[in-house]
């Protein structure tokens, strides 16, 4: 006998109040992000042979690195630099995904069915392998491009998935002689207010996830950047004798994701 398991949705308040944390919380990175340079202790790779692999003290609060670099000073350029990426990434996917997703929704129906079967597809591949692809296709430095379009499949199928072409609403507006371009942009206004913030928030999840992903593997960011997660990669040689040198860029790295994930409205078993 197989039981059914019903997932009860969250409380609208509660909701609200998980996503309203999360946009707190990127708020606040943002702001850690344009003041890195003024919050740093010392400029990106700043090196201090004397005080390698120091433990966190008053001095340097988050320790040194192998190279006796401030792990505090580290830490924030690395959160700048993949902010920064994950944003224009994210803005990559939004547009390519999101808005071009609620466009073809509007399609002639069998045509829309099938562009909305081939990125379906496309979106069952792990975006981590389609960001290498294309990053081998291109170069390195197209890596937040390359992670943009790699989520842009996923969101395509929701803004396709959430347009109702046979509504009473667009059923209402056709038989009134709207012209099709005034419809389309009344919708997509109302739509994109609907669900951008939630798009935008999962975007800038996976973006983050798969650039880092990317850069602890080697195919993404390289030496002398900085990126939290080749910074991650580099610390793995030392990382039983000093944690911190791993600790704090996971950290700061887990915060990013996590902020993105509750700004979206973490529901039990949604894909970012």
């Amino acid at each position: 006998m197989s039981v059914t398991q019903t997932i009860e949705p969250s409380p609208p308040l509660l909701r609200s109040a998980v996503r309203a944390v999360g946009w707190c919380g990127l708020g606040l990175i943002a702001v850690t992000v344009f003041l890195s340079d003024f919050l740093a202790r010392a400029p990106a790779g700043a090196a201090d042979s004397t005080m390698m692999l120091t433990p966190p003290s008053d001095a340097h609060p988050f320790g040194t690195d192998l190279l006796g670099r401030d792990m505090l000073s580290e830490t924030l350029h690395g959160l700048a630099r993949t902010g920064v990426h994950a944003l224009f990434g994210a803005a990559v996917a939004i547009v390519c995904g999101g808005l071009f997703g609620s466009i073809a929704a509007r399609l002639p129906r069998p045509l829309a069915l099938g562009l909305r079967g081939v990125l379906g597809v496309l979106a069952a591949v792990p975006a981590l392998l389609l960001m290498i692809l294309l990053t081998g296709l291109t170069a390195r430095g197209y890596a937040p491009l390359a992670a943009g379009l790699a989520v842009a499949p996923l969101a395509f199928i929701r803004a396709f998935d959430r347009v109702d072409v046979n509504s009473p609403h667009a059923e209402y507006a056709r038989a009134t002689g709207i012209p099709a371009t005034t419809l389309l942009r009344r919708d997509l206004t109302h739509e994109f207010r609907a669900m951008m913030a939630s798009v935008a928030a999962r975007a800038l999840a996976a973006v983050t996830i798969i650039l880092s992903t990317a850069s602890f593997l080697g195919f993404g960011a390289e030496p002398p950047a900085r990126d939290l997660g080749l910074m991650i990669a580099v610390a793995k040689a030392t990382y039983l004798a000093a944690w911190w040198t791993a600790a704090f860029p996971a950290g700061a790295l887990v915060l990013v994701v996590l902020c993105a994930r509750l700004a979206a409205g973490l529901e039990e078993g949604e894909r970012p």
